[in-house]
């Protein structure tokens, strides 16, 4: 009897040591069997909700660019019905000199869908309050709506501006700002020797036939007092973008790299000249795909008498 005893014992004890093996063997088979249906089951779900995601993510994104799009049509038309409330028939629509200024019907109308809303070219143009500031007065040419003189007028800096089609200075006016009609060359002759201690052209030069600009140049550089500052902001040639815009607008006479706008510059007779890149897109990862595709926009020439 013992001895049977002690062969179930035996038995039993074996079985304790070798069962538990064996059922986590089995437990892990059932498990498998039962839980793979609900583990593929798992993966289907989760990349549905994946391209669910990302799908939605895309019409937001869509509807993102749709809204901003509106915002920016609506301040578009908001702008032009401006114009035409503040526009009198009583001026010529341009009185500028260079050959292609009448080669788009309305100019306004493209100044405000092509380039940018009021409220963003004025902060695109801040940057050059303070580098005017003690320089009074300003003279801003082709000072189209307005911005750049609203920013010196909230700053207390003397200012005036001028601009060869009506309906730019009607706007501006409309802002209560000193704006008047004239050619910026025949603004530049009325102007006495040594009478002003700034001058800006912001977007303005890539207008001017070679002649023109020379003439324009020479012209700064008489009216300027000494150390009078000339600021003459353009398009980067470098920026794939910038030259993009610069071939939209059918009244530009040529894109100027900043070497060819600095040689112009002490030519006329500026004694220091400075170039300044402004308006740099988001930069892309790799510093050389930057380099030649993601440049600046526009560059600022600051000449100094």
């Amino acid at each position: 009897m013992n001895d049977e005893v002690s062969a179930r014992r035996a038995e039993a004890e074996a079985a304790q040591v070798v069962a538990p093996v064996a059922a986590r063997g089995i437990r892990r088979r059932l498990q498998r069997v039962a839980a793979g249906p609900l583990a593929e089951a798992q993966q289907v779900f989760n990349g549905t909700m994946l391209r669910l995601a990302d799908a939605l993510s895309q019409r937001i994104e869509a509807a993102v660019a749709r809204a901003q799009a509106a915002e920016r049509r609506v301040a578009e038309l908001e702008e032009r019905l401006l114009r035409l409330e503040r526009r009198s028939t009583a001026e010529p629509r341009t009185v500028a000199s260079q050959p292609r200024q009448d080669a788009i019907p309305d100019y306004f109308a493209y100044e405000t869908r092509m380039r940018a809303p009021s409220a963003e070219i004025r902060e695109r143009q801040r940057p050059y309050v303070e580098l005017l500031r003690g320089h009074e007065p300003v003279l801003d040419v082709g000072c189209g709506r307005g911005e750049l003189l609203q920013l010196l007028r909230d700053a207390g800096v003397e200012a005036r501006g001028v601009d060869a089609d009506a309906d730019m200075v009607a706007y501006a006016r409309g802002e209560g700002l000193d704006a008047s009609q004239a050619d910026l060359l025949e603004a530049l002759a009325a102007a006495a020797d040594a009478s002003l201690g700034a001058i800006t052209a912001l977007q303005v030069v890539e207008h001017l036939p070679p002649p023109v600009l020379s003439r324009f140049l020479e012209e700064c550089v008489r009216a300027l007092r000494s150390g009078g500052l000339l600021v003459a902001e353009t398009i980067n040639p470098a920026s794939p973008a910038a030259l993009r815009h610069y071939f939209a607008d059918l009244t530009h006479a040529q894109p100027l790299i900043p070497e060819t706008l600095e040689l112009f510059a002490r030519q006329a007779g500026f004694a220091a000249v400075e170039v300044r890149f402004m308006n740099a897109p988001e930069q892309h990862d790799d510093p050389r795909i930057s380099e030649h595709l993601f440049a600046p926009l526009d560059y600022a020439l600051i000449a100094r008498k």
